[in-house]
């Protein structure tokens, strides 16, 4: 249990960097601070799970940058991918979108991403990883437990609580969609603007994907695509 709690804090340290990485990186592109995440906590958990993930399959390669540059880059980008398909179901929105860059993948994963996380992943598997695993062992056994247990204990809840606000809003969406009757833009920031904070939160940090999402299937429903015969 004690090295569970070792690697899950490890796993939170890495999501907390991620949910930084992406605030600081949004907020030099657009000139202004987003909580990005879908958790309410101040983490981004594909980050942490990547790195766990890259940990396990990719440690006999630390020695060789090279090789850990090219299969990191290739485990970020699927996940990704699958991460961008999973969200673009559930919600029927492109959460992000990197058609007009070049060399990307069906506007999921693209190769100026997939170069940033084989770089990224480099220095964290041979430094920073390191790093703080050698710190939390090192941290009083007795101690840690007070801190590992409680932190836990709140993820999981952020989970079930973030899981909660998730579905709700997949149901304010359809609700949205099935009473369109109007610009949809100005619709779905009234409805969503008048809910709780979790809300607000939620379309703040991807307004742009969410409109464009809800346009696109509402778009498909009025003029359906003609099957193949």
């Amino acid at each position: 249990m004690y090295d569970i709690l070792i690697y899950f804090t490890l796993f939170l340290i890495i999501s907390f960097i991620g949910w930084v990485t992406e605030i600081v990186y949004t907020g030099i592109d657009q000139k202004v601070f987003t909580d990005r995440g879908f958790l309410l906590g101040p983490y981004c958990p594909i980050y942490g799970s990547a790195s766990l993930l890259m940990m396990l399959f990719l440690h006999k390669y630390v020695n060789d940058p090279v090789v850990l540059f090219v299969m990191a880059a290739n485990i970020c980008s699927v996940m990704e991918y699958i991460t961008s398909y999973i969200m673009e179901k559930l919600f029927k929105a492109r959460w992000w979108d990197y058609s007009q860059l070049p060399f990307n993948v069906n506007g999921r994963i693209c190769l100026s991403n997939s170069i940033l996380f084989g770089i990224g992943a480099v220095f964290l598997l041979k430094y920073i990883q390191p790093f703080l695993l050698e710190n939390l062992y090192h941290f009083p056994k007795e101690y840690f437990f007070y801190i590992a247990y409680p932190l836990l204990i709140i993820f999981i809840l952020d989970v079930i609580l973030s899981g909660n606000i998730i579905v709700r809003f997949k149901h304010t969406v359809e609700n949205i969609q099935k009473d369109y009757t109007g610009e949809i833009s100005d619709k779905v920031r009234k409805v969503i603007m008048n809910k709780s904070y979790p809300f607000r939160r939620l379309f703040m940090a991807f307004p742009n994907q969410i409109i464009v999402g809800l346009k696109k299937t509402i778009w498909e429903k009025i003029f359906p695509k003609k099957k193949k015969h």
